[in-house]
């Protein structure tokens, strides 16, 4: 990639009027229809704009719950276009735009339902790279329950102000103009975050340089390469940083960097070392930490937690789960593989986010502790699955994440972690962990440096696993991704014989192979085309089937009674 010069912006006095003209009132309205959804379709000039860096300044003002912002822009347009369109929530003011540097008048900028449309001044070409100013301002929307009903948080601590954002659900337009799209990725992102003098304002990568304004203010300079969108966060307080250095297994050095209160310094160094530890499990068991050559990063934060790139937002007040890790710290890690490194190409496929950094729990847990703690979270897991609607809507309209009658905000943490271990039984260790490190990376070879960030969608994964096993598996992903309700096993016993059959709402056989054991003796029924059957040595043979567990199925003790 190459390096993008930075564009001067407005003075932070500039950014400071703005907020004074601000309506403090806006954070009470409603939010907006467009602007609470994200990964609205690209189309019109949105599909033809890639934001290639942008230098945004905000201003925070937290005694009125204002902000006050400004992005320069450096964008290439593929085709020949007479507007731009950007996502922006549209209770800010957008008081100023310029493109090339040429102001544009009042009336050729509009944003009434939250996608911000600029009349150019002339039709662009093909290729072009244009550099386009936005200065906005307003009360951002406040959290009703972040980070799952997203938002701001305005909160304190010690008397001082502690500020955070979260909005996975509803994307990066509730902060700043943006195209929100899990499949636009920008090259790379320079924020400056000027806060009262006192706090410090953490982000995503590395650390420029912190300046005094002299005004009662400072400004923290951080700088992003291929920044996730949503990922663009306010995270402050007066916060202390807690640090150290981890040396990998590929022969780099990553800091682990805490930002936290200074009433919580002993959790957070706690916390570094088990990051450590994680570093070491997922550096062994999936490949090279991507952003190693700017920071492991984690910030204390009001609300529960976010997997904000590089800066993971932290809420789970030091509290050790009873399996002996801090469970929270564990999955938003997880994400910095599963989420910034590989995106889900569009919210549909979320289970490649959650479901799979879901599973990287108990399996950190096996891998420190002993299969039996591996287990043990599985357990609890599978108590969760809801599967009442598929992971995957192919096109359908996609349950609200919040719906707990729908069960896909669980699902695609709970069944995903189970779909996982139960693909794991079926195409064993030794292709399933390559095949991740290739969904991850691009490559099954990972080194720091030799992979970019990707977006995927779950037949990427199936292509993957198929081309490296030589098995078609489209039943397999069709019962457990495409279809609501757990396979089902149906078992007739004779005095000599136990038949068995798979039942699914799937048009494909389903060709799950059953492990069973007869008496102490293990042994494989196929299911070709969903059916096999087992011959018992005596009518009361003692008969266990999928002994260890290994299966996704319907379990009345869990699932009920109900049909398909």
């Amino acid at each position: 990639m190459t390096s993008k010069a930075l564009i001067p912006l407005a003075s932070a006095s500039a950014l400071a009027l703005a907020a004074m003209l601000a309506p403090a009132t806006a954070a009470a309205q409603a939010l907006n229809a467009r602007t609470a959804q994200t990964d609205l379709p690209l189309e019109g000039p949105r599909a033809s704009m890639q934001i290639e860096h942008v230098t945004l300044a905000i201003s925070v003002f937290p005694d009125r719950r204002v902000i006050a912002g400004e992005g320069e822009y450096r964008i290439e347009v593929s085709d020949a276009l007479e507007q731009l369109q950007f996502d922006l929530d549209p209770r800010y003011t957008v008081s100023r735009v310029t493109v090339g540097g040429t102001a544009l008048p009042a009336g050729s900028i509009s944003n009434p339902d939250g996608l911000l449309t600029l009349q150019l001044l002339r039709r662009t070409r093909a290729g072009e790279t244009l550099d386009v100013s936005i200065a906005y301002s307003g009360s951002p929307h406040v959290a009703r329950n972040a980070p799952w009903d997203g938002g701001i948080v305005w909160s304190q601590s010690g008397g001082q102000p502690w500020i955070a954002t979260a909005f996975q659900g509803e994307g990066c337009d509730m902060l700043w103009p943006c195209i929100d799209n899990s499949l636009h990725r920008m090259d790379s992102i320079d924020t400056r975050f000027t806060v009262p003098t006192g706090l410090t304002a953490t982000g995503n990568g590395r650390l420029v340089d912190t300046t005094d304004n002299g005004d009662g203010t400072t400004t923290f300079h951080w700088t992003a390469r291929d920044p996730s969108n949503y990922g663009i966060v306010l995270q402050i307080g007066p916060y202390e940083l807690t640090e150290q250095l981890y040396e990998s297994r590929f022969g780099n050095t990553i800091p682990i960097q805490f930002w936290h209160l200074p009433q919580s310094k002993g959790g957070a160094r706690q916390l570094v070392t088990e990051m450590a530890d994680y570093l070491d499990f997922f550096e062994s068991t999936i490949g090279p930490y991507p952003f190693a050559d700017e920071k492991a990063g984690v910030v204390e934060t009001p609300h529960l937690g976010m997997e904000h790139q590089t800066i993971n937002a932290y809420g789970n007040r030091f509290r050790p789960d009873p399996l002996g890790y801090d469970w929270l710290l564990a999955h938003e890690f997880a994400h910095e593989w599963f989420a910034n490194q590989l995106t889900h190409a569009s919210i549909d496929h979320m289970w490649l986010h959650e479901g799979i950094g879901t599973w990287m729990q108990p399996l950190y847990l096996g891998w420190a502790n002993g299969e039996m703690y591996y287990h043990a979270d599985m357990w609890s897991k599978r108590q969760g699955i809801a599967s009442r609607v598929p992971l995957v809507s192919l096109g359908e309209t996609l349950p609200d994440y919040n719906d707990t009658a729908s069960g896909w905000g669980s699902d695609i943490y709970n069944k995903g972690a189970w779909v996982m271990h139960t693909l794991r039984y079926v195409v064993g260790e030794d292709e399933l962990f390559p095949a991740l490190t290739e969904l991850t990376y691009g490559t099954d070879n990972p080194q720091p440096g030799n992979f970019d960030v990707i977006s995927r969608t779950t037949d990427d994964f199936r292509a993957i696993l198929e081309r490296r096993t030589g098995r078609e598996l489209d039943w397999f992903f069709d019962a457990y991704f495409y279809q609501g309700p757990l396979p089902r096993l149906i078992e007739e016993r004779s005095a000599d014989a136990i038949t068995l059959r798979w039942e699914t709402p799937s048009q494909m056989a389903f060709e799950m192979p059953l492990e069973v054991i007869v008496d102490g003796e293990a042994r494989v029924v196929p299911m070709t085309g969903g059916e096999g059957s087992i011959a018992l040595p005596t009518p009361n043979s003692i008969v266990q089937i999928d002994p260890r567990n290994q299966i996704l199925m319907y379990n009345a003790a869990i699932d009920g009674r109900a049909g398909f």
